[in-house]
């Protein structure tokens, strides 16, 4: 392919990635689609082809040249790209065109004062968007943009000097192929979901000492493209271009979605019905200490002594000349449904079981019971339990806690029938066993 069948090569994939582009600015650019944040690329638009035309030239700034006087000549290129995320893409470029240069004072700073090269090159470049998140609008308009790249540049070089015997060549007969690296910077203007305006500006970094045909050596070569083209992404028009989506007005509509905020409102009810529940559960209308749902004797006076279904428990009036008999150290000590919390009644019983204790120097078994409710597992923890408080209580009391043995039987060994809550109340017990 010759200089000039690229030249009209690139002129008609311009003209036609222009009527392309049109024709898709006529489409709703507006759509959202059905993208959700984190649906996927497949959501998405990803495929854009390019092509661009403008001017070359051999003057690279920051660098040492190998001549000194701007030379424009023409360049133009094609891109294949594919947007990877929000903010980063591959792209395959080809570039192609001449690159001139000359010494305006005729200094001959390597032997020659003018070149020409025709150049074809092929590289690979990731391309990074450097704002493609805007907090100041919905949609994205405009992105900056940078790249990176390698790839293999051919080129045939010419050279000459000035003289006034004609023009002097350089032994450069076939193509050169070097390794080279284009870097560059650029803006893109959304015209519509696919089609965009490209203006950029890039240095190609070329692995070698004779692009301009006279040796540089040791600095390599180097020119730069500056440029201006259009992108055409394809897709259906019912998908978004990635490269303009706004992951934070997603985001912001996802939050917002009609379906999404239904649901939670759902679950808030949902929350609610359980906190309810939890209350009722707990309710104690007649402030027993026996919630409602267990509460066998509902309306009992304030201050009344309840069993745990919340009965008021009877005790025997003594005769009026009897004597109130002392309490016995010993005796069984009772407890609550589901609780081994020692009542403030059995303190008189535990006080005189320390004294003796103390007083003989003897040891004890401490033997915990339940009634038949719950588990057999949880009513062996209950009765240990139990029975730890009871021994809590001796060895608080001065009793020494090497006396004092516990066991727990759990629902085993009742005193009375587990089926009346009479019954029931006298097995949740704490029994003493003299050693």
């Amino acid at each position: 392919m010759n200089y000039s069948t690229l030249k009209k090569t690139a002129a008609l994939s311009f003209a036609s990635l222009l009527v392309a582009g049109m024709a898709s600015a006529q489409t709703d650019s507006t759509k959202t689609g059905s993208a959700k944040l984190f649906g996927g690329i497949g959501q998405y638009n990803t495929f854009s082809i390019g092509a661009s035309v403008g001017v070359t030239s051999a003057l690279v700034p920051f660098s040492i040249n190998s001549t000194n006087k701007f030379k424009a000549s023409l360049g133009y290129g094609v891109s294949l790209r594919q947007q990877l995320s929000h903010t980063f893409s591959l792209q395959l470029d080809y570039l192609g065109g001449k690159i001139k240069g000359t010494d305006k004072a005729g200094t001959n700073k390597y032997g020659f004062t003018d070149f020409e090269t025709t150049y074809n090159a092929g590289s690979l470049s990731g391309v990074f968007n450097i704002a493609s998140v805007s907090f100041l609008h919905r949609e994205n308009a405009v992105n900056f943009y940078g790249s990176a790249g390698l790839g293999l540049d051919f080129y045939k070089p010419k050279s000459y000097t000035r003289a006034v015997d004609g023009l002097v060549y350089p032994p450069y007969p076939k193509t050169v192929k070097e390794l080279y690296a284009p870097v560059g910077v650029g803006v893109k203007f959304k015209l519509s979901d696919a089609l965009a305006l490209n203006f950029g500006y890039t240095i190609s970094f070329v692995q070698g000492y004779n692009f301009q045909g006279f040796k540089t050596y040791p600095h390599q070569n180097r020119y730069s493209y500056s440029y201006g083209g259009l992108e055409y992404t394809f897709g259906p028009s019912s998908k978004k271009n990635l490269e303009w989506v706004n992951p934070v007005a997603q985001m912001y509509d996802e939050l917002y979605d009609a379906a999404l905020r239904a649901e939670v409102e759902a679950l808030k009810g949902r929350v609610t019905n359980v906190e309810t529940a939890v209350n009722d559960l707990k309710k104690d209308s007649d402030g027993d200490g026996v919630a409602d749902q267990f509460d066998k004797c509902p309306g009992t006076a304030a201050g009344s002594v309840v069993d745990g279904s919340g009965c008021v428990i009877v005790f025997p009036k003594p005769a009026a000349d009897s004597v109130v008999a002392k309490p016995t150290a010993y005796s069984n000590i009772q407890f609550e449904f589901d609780s081994s919390v020692l009542r403030t009644s059995s303190y008189p019983v535990l006080d005189a079981t320390s004294a003796d204790l103390r007083a003989s120097g003897k040891g004890v078994e401490v033997d915990g019971f339940a009634s038949s409710e719950g588990t057999a597992a949880h009513n062996m923890s209950l009765s240990k339990d139990r029975a730890n408080s009871v021994k809590t209580y001796l060895v608080n009391s001065g009793v020494d806690a090497k006396k004092v043995k516990i066991k727990g039987y759990g629902e085993t060994m009742p005193i009375a029938d587990n089926s009346t809550e009479e019954g029931r109340v006298l097995n949740r017990r704490v029994q003493f066993k003299q050693k």
